[in-house]
C-alpha cells in the first residue's frame, strides 16, 4: 500500500470515538494487514488501529494541503511512521 491519506467512506458515525465518514486519516504502512485486506490508520484517538480496508478510499492530497494537516496535527513531516513489523 503506497497511499498516505484516505477517506472513511463507511464510518460508525453512532459512537463519538468511531471513524467518522468523509474524514480523512492518516495511513501507516502496515504490509501484513494489506495482505489480509485491513489498513492501519490514525483514528481521532490519535492512536493507529486496523480496520477493513473497504470503509476507505485513497485520496491524493496536495502538498499544501498535506503541510496544513500537519500543522494541525501539532507534528512535523519527519514524524511519518514507517513500516510495521
Amino acid at each position: 500500500m503506497t497511499e498516505k491519506y484516505v477517506v472513511c467512506v463507511k464510518g460508525d458515525d453512532e459512537y463519538e470515538l468511531s471513524l467518522k465518514s468523509r474524514s480523512i486519516y492518516r495511513v501507516l504502512p502496515d504490509s501484513l494487514a494489506a495482505e489480509r485486506g485491513w489498513i492501519r490508520v490514525i483514528d481521532e484517538t490519535g492512536e493507529d488501529y486496523l480496520y477493513p480496508r473497504s470503509r476507505f478510499k485513497a485520496v491524493d492530497l496536495t502538498e499544501e494541503a498535506e503541510q496544513a494537516l500537519f500543522a494541525a496535527d501539532g507534528i512535523g513531516r519527519d514524524a511519518l511512521v514507517t513500516e510495521r513489523p
